[in-house]
């Protein structure tokens, strides 16, 4: 048994299966934890499918939330664990795309069947370990093959995220898809668009931070998906690069190689990083120009930024993401002048937020194409050089300290004090009382008469 199979998670999802199979169900561990268990990786998470109603889980456990009682699903939470316990069911009459129209209570066969792709078909008793398998699901896992259960016209008809899942599943377990399956992806990639923007979103934010976001990419390009997703990121293929700068290719490979190189914590990429890979030089199709000089991108920076935005809007991101990927497509050319900047301007840069992932950004940037980290490792060392409370120092004035001075509130108090924390980070002055000698000296024209 393997070692993750102790854990308090996977415990309390045996206690739930046990208090089922006490009250006379049948009820299993079934879905990715079962592949993964075979695959001796440590599952996610835990689902349980049981020949129990809705109404006999809720009898049995004290504490549960009726997520989708009408389709069988009652989440069972359990030593603060929440974990989704679904009644053996078919469905039918998909009408959306997404959800069926019809479900019915049925057999752990007839349960199996409906679902996705065959990896994702196996149950297991975890008091005995006994794994069954009604679908050739552990003949695929051997395979290492994403097949559909059943014909994947109709698996795709039903709901036609499985054709996104499929990629993400391929790319994640390194994995190839069945041609068949993939065939009916082909086929069928224009009816992606049918799906909740929200949806979609999820799956290729899953895709870009799990372990293999390269591949996913490259199957996302194969299958049609990238064309109706993402036909801005598919539009940098064949656009070529100086290649004094850019020996690795055009836009589409110097962008993979980055994605590739990809930092992980943990389990996963940053997803405001990884999206900032991937759309950092989607402005470059737009804006590449040719001359007697070579190849350039002129302000590709700003107009990939605003390509992005409606990348990021129309694949709904929440404001506060959207605005911090921008932030990372808007200033990743700042780089560039870093040994060039005043200490005020300097510093300002450095204590952007999220500098950390700008700087990672950057970084890889240079690894996906020339190499040279000399501007990166300048970063790094004028970090060390400047303490914190250089780079944010506490105000010398306030508003209330320009008021006290004489000067009238005003539209004009932001540039003052603006002026104060510039000469301030520059080393120009140290206390207040040369902070009010700085203002005195350039606005001393709008103080009245008598304070001049």
């Amino acid at each position: 048994m393997h070692a993750f199979f102790e854990d308090a998670e996977f415990t309390t999802a045996v206690g739930i299966v046990r208090r089922l199979k006490e009250a006379g169900h049948d009820a299993f561990l079934v879905g990715g934890c079962v592949r993964d268990f075979i695959r001796g990786e440590k599952p996610g998470d835990y689902d349980i499918a049981t020949s129990a109603r809705p109404n006999e889980v809720r009898g049995l456990f004290p504490h549960t939330i009726p997520v989708g009682e009408k389709f069988g699903i009652i989440l069972v939470l359990e030593r603060d664990l929440a974990f989704e316990v679904a009644t053996f069911r078919t469905e039918e009459g998909y009408r959306d795309g997404r959800r069926p129209s019809a479900v019915a209570f049925a057999t752990a066969k007839e349960d199996a069947s409906r679902r996705d792709f065959t990896v994702n078909g196996l149950l297991m008793d975890p008091l005995t370990k006994e794994i069954t398998d009604y679908v050739n699901g552990r003949q695929d896992i051997e395979k290492r093959l994403i097949r559909t259960i059943g014909d994947p016209e109709r698996r795709f008809s039903e709901d036609r995220l499985r054709m996104l899942r499929a990629i993400r599943f391929a790319a994640n377990l390194d994995f190839d898809i069945e041609p068949a399956t993939l065939a009916a992806i082909r086929k069928n990639a224009c009816t992606i668009r049918e799906i909740s923007a929200e949806r979609i979103s999820a799956e290729l934010t899953s895709l870009l931070v799990g372990p293999c976001p390269g591949r996913g990419l490259e199957l996302l390009d194969d299958s049609g998906l990238m064309k109706e997703l993402l036909p801005e990121i598919e539009a940098m293929k064949g656009v070529s690069q100086p290649p004094d700068f850019h020996p690795e290719g055009d836009v589409w490979e110097h962008t993979m190689r980055m994605v590739a190189l990809m930092p992980r914590v943990g389990e996963k990429t940053d997803m405001r990083l990884a999206w900032a890979v991937l759309l950092h030089d989607v402005g470059k199709p737009a804006t590449r120009f040719e001359d007697d000089r070579g190849v350039h991108f002129y302000a590709h920076d700003m107009r990939g930024e605003e390509i992005s935005r409606k990348i990021l809007e129309r694949l709904r991101f929440s404001s506060r993401d959207t605005e911090t990927i921008l932030s990372f497509v808007r200033e990743h050319m700042m780089f560039m002048n870093v040994t060039k900047m005043r200490p005020a301007r300097l510093k300002r840069f450095l204590r952007m937020a999220d500098f950390d992932l700008h700087l990672e950004l950057h970084r890889l940037d240079c690894l996906g194409s020339h190499g040279m980290l000399d501007y990166h490792a300048f970063c790094l060392q004028k970090m060390k050089e400047f303490p914190v409370e250089s780079l944010r120092p506490e105000p010398l004035l306030t508003g209330r300290d320009l008021i006290a001075m004489g000067f009238s509130p005003g539209p004009a108090f932001k540039e003052m004090l603006l002026a104060v924390e510039e000469a301030q980070l520059a080393g120009e002055i140290a206390d207040a009382e040369e902070a009010r000698n700085l203002i005195r000296d350039r606005w001393r024209a709008v103080l009245p008469p008598e304070l001049q």
